[in-house]
């Protein structure tokens, strides 16, 4: 056992000694130590329950012959952070989760790991762990909130940010706002949507390191608990079969996750997420990738924001397997991939059923013949750009219009509630990419004053930061190179035409290559907004969007 490096022989003793200090008995130290990773915490709705999935692992894990032990992962809430300094924290604690969590198991010589974590960069910086440390390792996220129930219908967190942009609209009363407030996240769990949280977590199935219902069964239900045991017990089985998680995520099975991510309707956050996993592995995943896996996978899932189904929805329609049964039967994926039961995907899925045909469509009927997410590229955005274009409607899927350009996110949104974004312009906001931002804030509160205000069908909006899964609307992020390194979204002036072809993949400024030669040679970098801390080591060393703003070596 790798434990045995710290706890057999003489020269040991002292850490044996340490181990009595914690209460462990003799017999617990034979056995092999498993790490729980625990991200409870009190201020993130989708952790305020991981303390009782935890203690349902550890029972999991004792029960199957291990010896659990809990050491903890820190976890941001986007939504509480969004719209102030705290969303520059969001995306950058993704590797310092990773940082973090393998210190922390080769430290202490962890035989395995349980991974509990359950939103946004919690799940990713997991993953990427789980690839560095490289011991037997389980996952079983803390499962998705209820939709709320506002007026006879079902709700969401991303209603509340567009009823914010509805009541500056004149749309809304102070009460209406109200009544959504406190009944659109009736729950702890993740948000009920396909938000960015529940997308990963739902993608670490597909990539074979979570259990059936990892990414779907509500964090209120009890069967959720029944989960987390069976992951602890899953765990010693991976133990005692040495199958580890670059046995699991492979180039493979990355790819089987992106064509998942295509018929499930994701967030365009997996963009940044699946390269970063698969750096971790060796795999230059680039994101370009997404266009020919997209255009042979059909959409089969339109969950909120894209339409009106939620995370219990897709549950009670059979989950994931479900959805990757469709898409083995169209031969879109690898089934020989490995997976924490200890069997293949194929394996896996061979008796799933596909129970609610409106929630999950069938393959000849789906929601559109191309997948949810499109990487558009052009004079823009050389490197590329991310749009989820499920979640775009139909008429916004080819526009041109005036760029409306500003410098921060503030700026656009005092624009947008202030009425001077009209029907037809393209909002450009730039210096919010994940080195100029610092840490790519997430747009949500833009494109929600965007659609409250009732322009979701005749505005676009372009960044070279990043959109929540909450997002909707003909909404482009990632675009690479960012402004901050001079990337052409930089040389942008106000008025300038925007041409935006989703179904061709293009994202071009009408501007001669001579008057941007000009731009190019007259511009000049801005001072970084942040000069001390954390933000700026992380500014320092990260890269675009384009490559998962993973950070350099």
């Amino acid at each position: 056992m790798l434990s045995d490096n710290m706890k057999e022989g003489m020269q040991q003793a002292p850490a044996r000694s340490l181990l009595n200090a914690l209460g462990f008995t003799p017999e617990e130290i034979r056995k092999p130590m498993v790490g729980i990773v625990s991200s409870f915490n009190e201020i993130v709705p989708g952790h305020m329950n991981i303390d009782k999935i935890v203690e349902a692992v550890k029972l999991g894990v004792a029960e199957a012959g291990g010896m659990p032990v809990v050491f903890p992962a820190i976890a941001v809430c986007d939504g509480i952070a969004m719209g102030h300094i705290g969303m520059k924290y969001s995306l950058v604690t993704r590797d310092l989760i990773a940082d973090s969590t393998e210190c922390m198991a080769i430290a202490h010589q962890f035989d395995a790991l349980v991974m509990v974590p359950n939103c946004d960069k919690n799940v990713p910086g997991l993953l990427m762990a789980a690839a560095r440390v490289n011991v037997p390792t389980v996952f079983v996220s803390g499962g998705p909130m209820l939709a709320g129930h506002v007026k006879g219908q079902k709700r969401s967190l991303s209603s509340m940010f567009e009823a914010v942009g509805a009541h500056a609209a004149g749309k809304m009363t102070e009460e209406d706002v109200t009544e959504f407030e406190n009944k659109v996240c009736p729950t702890c769990g993740s948000c009920s949507g396909m938000y960015t949280a529940n997308s990963m977590n739902c993608l670490t199935e597909a990539l074979g390191m979570g259990l059936r219902g990892n990414g779907t069964i509500p964090a209120v239900y009890s069967e959720r608990l029944k989960l987390a045991k069976h992951a602890g017990m899953a765990v010693m089985e991976l133990v005692r079969k040495n199958i580890r998680p670059r046995d699991i995520m492979t180039k493979e099975s990355i790819l089987n996750a992106l064509t998942v991510d295509m018929a499930l309707g994701c967030s365009t956050n997996s963009m940044l997420h699946l390269p970063a996993i698969a750096h971790e592995i060796g795999f230059d995943f680039d994101i370009s990738f997404a266009n020919p896996i997209s255009e042979k996978t059909p959409n089969l899932c339109h969950l909120a924001p894209a339409g009106p189904t939620y995370m219990e929805d897709l549950n009670e329609a059979g989950g994931v397997y479900a959805v990757m049964k469709e898409l083995a039967d169209a031969g879109l994926l690898n089934l020989d991939c490995m997976t924490v039961t200890g069997q293949t995907i194929g394996e896996n899925i061979k008796d799933a059923v596909n129970r609610d045909p409106e929630v999950i469509r069938p393959l000849d009927n789906p929601y559109s013949a191309t997948g949810g997410l499109a990487v558009l590229k052009g004079n823009l955005a050389p490197d590329g750009s991310v749009v989820k274009r499920s979640a775009v409607v139909p008429e916004m899927m080819v526009h041109e219009g005036p760029a409306r350009v500003f410098d921060c996110e503030e700026d656009a949104i005092a624009a947008i509630k202030g009425g001077r974004i009209v029907d037809g312009d393209v909002v450009v906001i730039r210096y919010e990419g994940p080195k100029g931002g610092p840490g790519m804030r997430e747009m949500l509160n833009p494109t929600s004053a965007i659609a409250g205000m009732g322009l979701g069908s005749t505005v676009a909006l372009i960044t070279d930061g990043r959109f929540s899964g909450a997002s909707r609307g003909a909404s482009i992020g990632h675009v690479s190179p960012e402004a901050a390194v001079g990337g052409p979204i930089a040389l942008v002036e106000e008025g300038d035409i925007i041409a935006i072809d989703i179904p061709n993949m293009k994202l071009e400024l009408k501007v001669s290559d001579e008057e941007l030669s000009a731009r190019r040679a007259a511009w000049q970098p801005r001072e970084p907004k942040v000069t001390t801390g954390y933000l700026a080591r992380y500014a320092a060393m990260v890269t675009s969007g384009n490559r998962g703003a993973i950070l350099e070596k």
